[in-house]
This record gives structure tokens, C-alpha cells and sequence, in this order.
């Protein structure tokens, strides 16, 4: 969807609105609209609000968006982040999302939470920490791929450098005879 924050458009099938401007839409409508809103797609990634991109055939790509507060990570459809895979557990995981700070707590699944190949209870994500959860596999996402270095550390590092090498001129131009 390209508008974000309205709900779905009615295409053929699907009833006009009702004289208060009432819609009912099917569950498949309402699923495929709380899933675009949630993937984040050309939203920015940030400390504050990173992401889970998915890295496992069939979700490759695709990204969860980890606004502040609480996420369950399952197979049932009550969950925040469904995952669609016999491997998950029905509320396999929790992200929380704290003050800058994402942990993930395994919630007793089956077949067990990981980050990095570590089987784990409860531990802080970083940028670029593997996530399993079964079989499925997410990679933890505080910056877009490829930028490492933000631009105003990049201006900070030059200046720096320049710095350095006016210096080294001076030092060799006044300590010359």
C-alpha cells in the first residue's frame, strides 16, 4: 500500500462503505494491511527504532519495524511479528524494545530462541546479531546495509585528518632552517 496510515481501498467484492462511512473487510484485507504496516518498507532504520529483517527462504527481505515497547514473535496470529513456519512455537519470543535498547527473551518455545548460534533465555541485541527462532532466521538491524559510519563522524573524522596533516606542515615548515 502506498499510503500509509489509511486503511485499505475497497476493490471489487468488498462492500461500500455504509451511510456513517462504515467498511467491513474481509480478515484476509485486514491481515495484508496490518502486515504492510508493519513491515516498515522505505521506512528508515535507527537506534530507536531498528528493525528484524528476515534472512530465511520465504521471508528474505523483509522487515519488521521494532517500535518502543513490547513485540511477540509466533506462529498465531495473535502475535505482533507472525511467523508463518511449523518450526516456530505458537508465542515463540518476545523483543523488547527499551530506551534505545532491544533484548529478546525466549518464552519457552520448542525449538529454541538463538542469537549468533547461542541458544539463549534472554540476552541484548547489537547491530548485525543472528536471530533463529526454529528454523526461521532474522538478522538485528539498527542502520541501514552498508553505512557505517553516519555522516557527521565521517565530517569529524576528515576534519580531524586535515587537521593532522596541516600540523605535520607547520611542524616541518617551522622546523626548518
Amino acid at each position: 500500500m502506498s499510503n500509509r496510515g489509511q486503511a485499505p481501498s475497497s476493490q471489487s467484492g468488498e462492500r461500500s462503505p455504509g451511510p456513517q462511512g462504515t467498511r467491513i473487510f474481509s480478515t484476509e484485507a485486514l491481515r495484508q494491511y496490518a502486515s504492510e504496516m508493519q513491515e516498515g518498507e522505505g521506512g528508515r532504520i535507527s537506534v530507536h527504532e531498528p528493525v528484524l529483517e528476515g534472512s530465511s527462504h520465504g521471508i528474505v527481505g523483509r522487515r519488521f519495524v521494532l517500535r518502543p515497547g513490547r513485540h511477540t514473535i509466533g506462529r498465531r496470529i495473535d502475535n505482533e511479528i507472525v511467523v508463518d513456519d511449523l518450526s516456530v512455537s505458537g508465542c515463540h519470543a518476545w523483543i523488547t524494545n527499551q530506551q534505545g535498547h532491544c533484548v529478546i527473551m525466549n518464552t519457552l518455545s520448542t525449538n529454541g530462541t538463538f542469537v549468533n548460534d547461542r541458544r539463549i533465555h534472554e540476552v541484548v541485541l547489537r547491530h548485525g546479531d543472528h536471530v533463529r527462532l526454529g528454523q526461521v532466521e532474522f538478522v538485528f538491524l539498527t542502520r541501514e546495509h552498508g553505512k557505517r559510519i553516519d555522516a557527521s563522524w565521517r565530517w569529524i573524522a576528515g576534519a580531524a585528518l586535515l587537521l593532522a596533516v596541516f600540523g605535520a606542515l607547520a611542524w616541518w615548515l617551522l622546523g626548518s632552517p
